[in-house]
């Protein structure tokens, strides 16, 4: 399958400090990782920062400092910290919380006597500092530099969670490979066009380093569904890729929910699979009922059908394991408004704009209800915003256009200019049929949007699954030939 080939350039040259351990002031020896906050030495051994730092002081915890203009204060390596536990000394042996006297747990405290732990012995301790250190590597913190808009906060302790089901069954039999496909879902997790390529070049380079990684295969079929969103890869590209992608994760991990989610997510929008692609989540759910993705996903399928009651459901359940995620966020505030709730949705997306103004669905979600609203000056501040973002130069030349209608002529020179704009690339083949649709229908042109449609239909587009819930064109709910449109791509009939 081609997906198994490096496909983007990695930019990693231009994202220096935003990745995990990205500055290599000490390389970490064969078979450790380097934790590189106290939040991190505090993870790894269970305790909070307060007591960490006084074993430091008062054990001779092992840890280093770096030079001041380095981004974190001081770093540590877990096989010094697995020997400093393992130390016969009394010191080490039961370092103990004076305030809350918890010692450390059994499982890593060394055996009484001092003889050479027996071969079954190293392997339980080998796995069990295998788990630790999967722990302490995913406690990964995101910086915000108010000039560049990045998410400013630490993982919580659910997004942790959900990120240690993301790493599946299989374990690397190379560290480097686990470490690189972390730094892929690091970057998958900010969806901006370069942070997804980013994230892909780490996925195949995780791959090239252990061909058996499922979850690195699960990463690239992910990031190529979303791909299609924020950026301007054409569906024609992204969904073949995440589909090849998705059923190499399943066939080396038929356990895993990501794989399976990932799969559902291609079946329903590349394929129109609707039945086939609600099994695949709800297969996912099972699996791993805590894995956030495919409830966050599965929330905008059924929303995309007009359940909205059972989407509120799922994106809740997301939320409530992940409340840290703006995408989460923003795309339960697009279910709000589709289900009516328009005041709850606005009020959400424009703390989520506020807080992270760089994340492209907010301003794209706060386009679609100012333009459904009618409020045509926020509409284009939005739209402007959202085209910048995704890299889209057509929908930039579309928003300028309507800008000018917009000056000249109000809502009706709005609306012809951006048509002018978009028949003019689809006549080229390079936009969507669906999209003339819906300016028909905001011109309320019922002839016209019926034929647009039922081209995007025959065209197989992506867009055209958004037929039953899309605003443009409520007018047509009670159409015979409209009802048939929807039924025809398996979605449940308008009442």
């Amino acid at each position: 399958m081609p997906i198994l080939g490096p496909i983007l350039a990695s930019k990693a040259s231009d994202i220096a400090g935003q990745s995990v351990t990205m500055h290599v002031i000490r390389e970490a020896p064969l078979g450790s990782r380097r934790l590189d906050s106290w939040k991190e030495i505090a993870a790894f051994f269970g305790r909070d920062e307060r007591t960490v730092k006084r074993w430091e002081k008062e054990k001779g915890l092992p840890v280093h400092r770096l030079p001041e203009n380095i981004g974190a204060r001081v770093f540590a390596f877990t096989d010094e910290l697995t020997r400093w536990m393992n130390s016969p000394e009394p010191a080490h042996t039961k370092a103990v919380d004076d305030e809350h006297q918890e010692t450390v747990p059994a499982e890593i405290s060394p055996a009484a006597e001092p003889a050479p732990p027996s071969p079954a012995r190293s392997w339980a301790i080998l796995a069990l500092v295998v788990a630790i250190l999967a722990s302490a590597s995913l406690v990964i913190v995101y910086r915000y530099n108010k000039s560049r808009s990045n998410l400013s906060e630490e993982v919580t302790a659910a997004r942790i969670a959900s990120v240690l089901s993301a790493t599946g069954s299989h374990i690397v039999s190379d560290p480097a490979a686990q470490d690189l496909y972390l730094k892929g879902r690091y970057h998958w997790e900010k969806r901006t066009p370069d942070d997804l390529n980013t994230a892909i070049s780490y996925f195949n380079q995780s791959i090239a380093r252990d061909p058996q990684y499922a979850q690195a295969y699960v990463g690239l079929a992910n990031c190529y569904s979303l791909l299609r969103e924020f950026a301007a890869m054409p569906s024609e590209e992204a969904f073949p890729k995440a589909l090849a992608a998705a059923r190499k994760a399943i066939e080396l991990d038929d356990s895993s929910a990501e794989a399976h989610t990932a799969l559902a997510q291609v079946t329903f929008y590349w394929n129109w699979d609707v039945a086939g692609a609600e099994r695949e989540f709800l297969r996912a759910i099972d699996l791993d009922p805590r894995y956030v993705t495919a409830h966050h996903w599965y929330a905008t399928f059924l929303m995309i059908q007009g359940r909205y009651p059972a989407a509120l459901e799922q994106i809740d359940l997301a939320q409530q394991l992940d409340p840290g995620s703006t995408a989460i966020l923003a795309d339960k505030a697009l279910i709000l408004f589709h289900q009516g709730d328009r005041d709850k949705a606005i009020s959400l997306l424009k703390q989520l704009s506020e807080s992270q103004p760089d994340f492209f669905s907010t301003h794209q979600y706060l386009s679609y209800i100012y333009l459904d609203n009618g409020d045509y000056p926020n509409y284009l501040a939005e739209a402007s915003t959202a085209a910048a973002l995704s890299h889209d130069a057509h929908e930039l030349e579309i928003v300028r256009a309507a800008e000018n209608g917009y000056h000249s002529a109000g809502r009706k020179g709005m609306l012809e200019s951006i048509f002018r704009v978009q028949k003019k690339y689809f006549d080229n083949g390079s936009m969507p049929a669906f999209f003339i649709a819906e300016t028909y229908g905001r011109l309320d042109d019922r002839q016209n949007t019926l034929q647009y449609l039922r081209r995007s239909s025959q065209r197989h587009e992506v867009a055209f699954l958004a037929i039953r819930v899309d605003q443009a064109w409520t007018f047509l709910h009670s159409d015979p030939a409209f009802q048939q449109l929807v039924e025809q791509a398996g979605l449940p009939p308008l009442p």
